[in-house]
């Protein structure tokens, strides 16, 4: 009986060999989310569903856009500090 492994052991390395499998494939998940809504906040704020060829437009909307951000992120630490 030295070359078998007892049930509760073979049980055991296979709930390890499941975890390790579901955190590498979250990790990819996750990752892979971060980077999409990365790409797509880049394309916003950049003005990319704007027609190239008009560059007024183009600016306007990136100013626009880029304000727009300022303005929330200095709202929100405005809100943050007087509130809390």
């Amino acid at each position: 009986m030295s070359g078998s492994k007892h049930p509760k052991e073979k049980q055991r390395e296979e709930a390890l060999r499941t975890i390790d499998r579901a955190q590498a494939e979250s990790e990819t998940i996750t990752g892979s989310t971060f980077v999409r809504m990365a790409d797509r906040a880049k394309d916003h704020l950049s003005a990319a569903d704007k027609d190239e060829e008009d560059r007024i437009e183009v600016w306007g909307t990136r100013i626009g856009r880029i304000a727009g951000a300022v303005f929330a992120v200095g709202l929100v630490i405005y809100l943050a500090v007087t509130y809390l």
